[in-house]
């Protein structure tokens, strides 16, 4: 919890179905969208998910978007929005999202990812 305060997060949005969900103070905000690694998630909850996130940092909240490892469904999910955010293509965005961390990115749920973040409005 210390973490998430000095770095002023004030949501999570948590994509680990493995997991047990987060227990955080009361001042977050917590979303959890257990999602699968692979394929098999609904397009319209990949949808939810994105403009859940977009939503979180347009409004100018600190947002942790996490998942088991952070190394697949959290880069992703996140590249997602930014791509929604800047109008730039989301393998650019994937690419400065991962530039710097291990990553594992499934390629069957990158590209649902992609073919939702095509259907946002």
């Amino acid at each position: 919890m210390a973490l998430l305060h000095e770095h002023e997060i004030r949501a999570v949005v948590d994509l680990a179905i493995n997991e047990a969900p987060a227990v955080l103070p009361r001042d977050f905000v917590y979303c959890r969208f257990p999602l699968n690694d692979g394929g098999g998630n609904e397009p319209a909850m990949l949808r939810l998910i994105i403009e859940t996130v977009v939503a979180l940092v347009r409004n100018q909240t600190r947002t942790l978007v996490a998942c088991s490892a952070g190394m697949s469904r959290a880069p992703a999910i996140s590249a997602a929005a930014m791509a929604l955010m800047t109008r730039r293509p989301p393998e650019e965005c994937l690419a400065r999202v991962i530039a710097h961390a291990p990553n594992d990115v499934s390629p069957l749920f990158w590209s649902d990812v992609k073919l939702a973040c095509l259907e946002v409005h």
